[in-house]
C-alpha cells in the first residue's frame, strides 16, 4: 500500500507588485525550499506568457537578478521574515502596470502553498 503524499508546506505569505517587481514576504510558518516550488503568475486573470522557474539568475521574460532566496546564490530557503522578489521583464505579457491584479500561485508537487493576489501600485 502507498502512503499517502506528504502535505504541502504551510506558511503565512503576503505579496506586493510595484512597477514589475513582484515580492514574496514570508510572515511565519513553514520555511519554504524554493526549488521544490512552482510559481505561476497571471494578470487580471490572464497568464504570464513566460513564468518563473526559481531560483533562477536570468531567464526570458524576467529581468536578471531576483532578490532573496528566488537567486540561484541565495540558500533557495524562505523562511520567517524573508522575502523574495523577481522583475517582469517588459517583453513578458501581459505588462504589469499600475492597477492591474496580480495573482502569484506557489505549489509544491501540485499541492497548493499560497494564493496570493495585490493591485500593482507605481514605484
Amino acid at each position: 500500500m502507498d502512503a499517502p503524499p506528504e502535505p504541502a508546506p504551510s506558511a503565512v505569505l503576503s505579496l506586493s507588485v510595484t512597477d514589475d517587481r513582484i515580492t514574496v514576504a514570508h510572515r511565519g510558518g513553514d520555511p519554504l525550499d524554493v526549488t521544490e516550488l512552482t510559481v505561476r503568475v497571471r494578470v487580471d486573470g490572464e497568464p504570464l506568457a513566460r513564468q518563473p522557474s526559481l531560483p533562477f539568475f536570468s531567464a526570458a521574460g524576467f529581468r536578471p537578478g531576483p532578490s532573496g532566496a528566488f537567486n540561484t546564490a541565495s540558500g533557495n530557503v524562505l523562511r520567517a521574515g524573508d522575502t523574495a522578489s523577481f522583475r517582469v521583464a517588459g517583453t513578458n505579457r501581459p505588462t504589469l502596470e499600475p492597477g492591474r491584479t496580480v495573482a502569484v500561485e506557489l505549489s509544491v508537487d501540485g499541492r497548493p502553498v499560497a494564493s496570493l493576489e495585490a493591485v500593482s501600485s507605481p514605484g
